[in-house]
């Protein structure tokens, strides 16, 4: 599971995080939800150890992430784009990154082929479309068979039919055990999958429990965001 607890960080002589708690849990999907700015990647840099808190701790199946010995076998992630130079070919930088967490090469076509991309894997990145980015981009946090997801945006840049898939996709994944952390400003689409959703606001989390009870006295999770924050899109 992921715990989250009381993380704080500046940039500057900005505070962008204050004192954030939260957790998501093994087999449910948890939804991130905040607009913009609001503080949303700032937390999943900490949790990844991008970035340094001035206090507390982000842990991962109960250790820093700076402490998994082969991280992808524990968390994947897909943070902005798919993190493949432009000049290589997405078969050639997926045995990259797996060579890197001494993973094996037949993994490459496993998870090219569970993103939809085996036909384009000779396709240098370059020439990839956003959505096709995205989608490598998951197919590198699958490398390690990992136990927690941590997706920023997953569905950016997707189809229609692209977006369905993802739903599906995070769907099983969360039924198979695993904890999904799916970080969105898309309230809508959080809502359609989500079973439990953290608000946060300019750094600070205003509320984190069931989509029923986040969404409860609300006709929409849309309806809750604006009355929690007193803000418009």
């Amino acid at each position: 599971m992921i715990t989250i607890d009381r993380v704080s960080r500046r940039k500057g002589r900005a505070q962008i995080l204050h004192d954030v708690t939260f957790e998501a849990r093994p087999g449910r999907v948890t939804g991130f939800l905040g607009q913009n700015g609001a503080g949303k990647t700032s937390t999943l840099r900490v949790m990844l150890g991008l970035d340094r808190p001035q206090q507390g701790t982000a842990l991962i199946c109960g250790r820093p992430y700076r402490d998994l010995r082969r991280p992808l076998t524990t968390v994947g992630a897909l943070l902005d784009g798919s993190g493949a130079h432009r000049a290589r070919t997405a078969g050639a930088h997926l045995r990259w990154v797996a060579a890197s967490n001494g993973l094996p090469g037949s993994r490459v076509r496993e998870v090219l082929d569970v993103v939809g991309l085996a036909g384009d894997a000779r396709k240098r990145a370059g020439r990839y479309s956003l959505g096709m980015s995205r989608r490598l981009g998951l197919a590198a946090a699958l490398l390690g068979d990992p136990s927690v997801l941590v997706l920023d945006e997953p569905v950016n840049g997707l189809d229609p039919a692209g977006i369905r898939w993802m739903r599906e996709f995070l769907r099983d994944q969360a039924a198979r055990g695993r904890t999904v952390l799916l970080s969105s400003h898309l309230m809508g689409e959080l809502a359609s999958i989500a079973d439990d959703v953290v608000v946060i606001h300019q750094g600070r989390i205003l509320v984190q429990g069931t989509l029923a009870e986040v969404t409860g006295g609300h006709a929409t999770l849309e309806d809750a965001f604006f009355a929690l924050t007193g803000s418009s899109w």
